[in-house]
C-alpha cells in the first residue's frame, strides 16, 4: 500500500490555517502539479525527464507566485538583492530538494523519519521567527510523517511511493523559503541549508560520482549513504536509526547556528564540515576507486 491519500487529507487542514488564498494558491498549485507527478511515476514509471519537468513546472509555478528568495545581507556589507538571479536560485533550491527527499526514500522508514525531524526543527525555528503560518502548517506535516511512520518503519506494513516522497520534498522546500529565507543574513542562510544536510549530502555525492563516472546525473546507483552502511555491516533498523542520529545532529547544529555570535556560529560550521569529512571517509560516499580519478579531474582543471 502506497501513500497516496496523504496529501489530500494534508489540503484540509491547510485551508483551516490559512490566513489568505494569495499567500496559500502558489504553494497549493505547486503541491498539486508535484502529486500528480508522483501518482504518475508511481503508476506508470515515468522518464527522469518527464518527472523533472514536472518538478521544474511546480518549481515555477510557486516562485512566480511570489515564494522566492529575493536578497541575502553579507556581514558588514549591505543588503544585496538578487533581482532576477531569484527565480533561478529558487527554481533550484525547490528541485534540489525535492529530489534529495526523494532519493533518500530507500529502506522502510528512512524518509518519513528524516522528514519529520527536518520538518520540526523548521518548526520550532518559524516559531521563534514569527512565522506563525507557517510553523503551524510545518507541524501538520509533522504530525502526518509522524503517524505514517509507525506504519512504515521497518518492516513496512505501507510504503510512501514517489507520490509522497516529491510531496514532502517539495512542502520542505518551499516552507524553508516561505520560513526562513525572509530578510536572511549570510550566516542565516546556511540555516536551512544545515538543516537538510543529511538529504542534500546524499544527494550532491550522488551528482559527484555520476559526473566522475560520466553517467547522466538523474541515473540511479547503489552507492547512497544508506546502501553504504549497509554495505560495511549495519543492518537494516540500524542503518536507519544512524540516519535519523546524523539528521538530528545536523538539526541540533543548525538551531545552534541560529542563536549563537559570530565565532559561535564558524565553530558550529567547523565541526560540522569535520563531521562530514569522517561520514565521507567512514562510508566511502566517494569510493577509493573514483578518487584517482577525481584528483586526475582537478588537477586538469
Amino acid at each position: 500500500m502506497s501513500l497516496t491519500k496523504g496529501p489530500h487529507y494534508f489540503l484540509l487542514g491547510f485551508f483551516l490555517f490559512s490566513r489568505n488564498l494569495t499567500e496559500s494558491w502558489p504553494i497549493l498549485t505547486g503541491g498539486t502539479i508535484i502529486v500528480a507527478v508522483g501518482i504518475l511515476d508511481d503508476k506508470f514509471q515515468l522518464q527522469a525527464k518527464v518527472k523533472l519537468l514536472g518538478q521544474i513546472l511546480a518549481a515555477l509555478v510557486t516562485v512566480f507566485g511570489g515564494i522566492q528568495m529575493d536578497f541575502i545581507t553579507l556581514p558588514l556589507l549591505n543588503r544585496i538583492e538578487f533581482g532576477v538571479l531569484a527565480i533561478p536560485i529558487s527554481i533550484i533550491w525547490i528541485i534540489g530538494v525535492t529530489n534529495a527527499i526523494n532519493l533518500i526514500d530507500g529502506l522502510d522508514g528512512l524518509a518519513a523519519g528524516v522528514s519529520s525531524i527536518i520538518l520540526s526543527t523548521l518548526s520550532f525555528l518559524a516559531f521563534s521567527m514569527g512565522e506563525t503560518f507557517i510553523a503551524l502548517i510545518t507541524l501538520m506535516l509533522v504530525g502526518s510523517t509522524i503517524g505514517f511512520l509507525t506504519f512504515n518503519f521497518h518492516p513496512a506494513k505501507i510504503f510512501m511511493g514517489d507520490t509522497g516522497s516529491l510531496f514532502l520534498g517539495y512542502m520542505i522546500s518551499v516552507l524553508s523559503i516561505a520560513g526562513l529565507f525572509k530578510n536572511v543574513t549570510f550566516f542565516s542562510l546556511l540555516i536551512p541549508v544545515i538543516i537538510l544536510g543529511v538529504p542534500l549530502l546524499d544527494t550532491l555525492f550522488a551528482m559527484l560520482r555520476r559526473f566522475i563516472n560520466n553517467k547522466p546525473l538523474m541515473s540511479p546507483d547503489k552507492d547512497h549513504l544508506h546502501h553504504c552502511l549497509i554495505r560495511i555491516g549495519f543492518t537494516h533498523k540500524q542503518t536507519v536509526i544512524l540516519i535519523y542520529g546524523l539528521s538530528g545532529i545536523f538539526s541540533v547544529s543548525a538551531i545552534i547556528f541560529e542563536r549563537a555570535t559570530l565565532w559561535g556560529s564558524i565553530v558550529t560550521l567547523v565541526l560540522l564540515l569535520i563531521l562530514i569529512e569522517l561520514i565521507v571517509e567512514a562510508t566511502g560516499l566517494i569510493s577509493k576507486s573514483y578518487r584517482p580519478i577525481l584528483n586526475k579531474w582537478l588537477i586538469h582543471k
